[in-house]
């Protein structure tokens, strides 16, 4: 008999389902599988007791996750697994955001094809945040470190896209990056370049626009010399010679911006 599939979801919440149909577990079960999906490998499970109910002494903590596994394995018996004082998720067990992480691994990496597999699932991966809604801060160190992923995988698959010519789709996950992160420069930076590339110099110069009203208004800052630069190239540059800007060629020098200048994150 074939094995039914199970998933752990935790990208925009948590969510269990096995052979598809969803799983309903209680909150303390919930966050033990959270817990577990967000590791890279088996844990200790006196770390997990001390990490899930950090205010209880070792014993009731010990008791806790004791009740938490009986209830997750009464609900699905392979989800859990227990190697001696270690616990993990079951071998077989997916999750959604290991296999978001290892496509944007894999459309970071400038040898690979990614670039080409790009789809509407992986768009959503890729637009996703990690549960949320929860503020635990085991939950938090994950969520930024996925953000920061998904940012750089979303910009280079922006600049490969430009590069092969799919203006149209670089334009789009240029888009994805700046509303993933609005105050990120480098973002705003590759979606620039995309509306450049597609030959439009008025959405370009609009976003830059966007991104220099954002950072004084939040940060204090004016945009980097570079993005700068790339701005006054636009406008000083013949219609005809843009593309090529794009694809490398030499730009002209823009006079250098006065005033010192602090480059925001990105």
């Amino acid at each position: 008999m074939e094995k039914e599939t199970i998933e752990v979801r935790v990208l925009e919440g948590f969510g269990l389902y096995v052979g598809g149909r969803q799983v309903e577990l209680i909150s303390s079960a919930q966050r033990l599988v959270a817990f577990l999906a967000l590791q890279e490998r088996g844990v200790a499970r006196s770390y997990v007791a001390g990490e899930l109910w950090p205010a209880a002494d070792a014993t009731r903590a010990g008791a806790n996750l004791r009740s938490a596994v009986w209830r997750v394995q009464r609900n699905c018996r392979q989800l859990i697994v227990g190697q001696g004082q270690q616990l993990a998720l079951g071998r077989d067990v997916l999750v959604d955001m290991r296999r978001a992480s290892r496509r944007a691994r894999r459309l970071l990496d400038r040898d690979g094809v990614g670039v080409w597999a790009w789809n509407d699932e992986q768009r959503r991966e890729l637009v996703a945040e990690v549960l949320p809604d929860w503020c635990d801060h085991w939950v938090i160190v994950v969520q930024e470190e996925f953000h920061q992923l998904r940012l750089h995988a979303l910009e280079s698959i922006c600049t490969r896209l430009i590069e092969v010519g799919r203006v149209g789709e670089a334009v789009d996950v240029g888009m994805s990056a700046t509303r993933a992160e609005p105050l990120r420069e480098s973002a705003h930076r590759v979606l620039i370049e995309a509306h450049l590339a597609a030959g439009n110099r008025w959405e370009a110069q609009r976003q830059f626009e966007r991104c220099r009203a954002l950072l004084l208004q939040e940060l204090g800052l004016e945009p980097s010399d570079e993005l700068t630069q790339l701005v006054r190239w636009i406008a000083a540059t013949p219609d005809r010679r843009v593309g090529q800007g794009i694809s490398g060629a030499a730009r002209p020098e823009p006079p250098v911006p006065v005033g010192r200048r602090v480059s925001a994150v990105g």
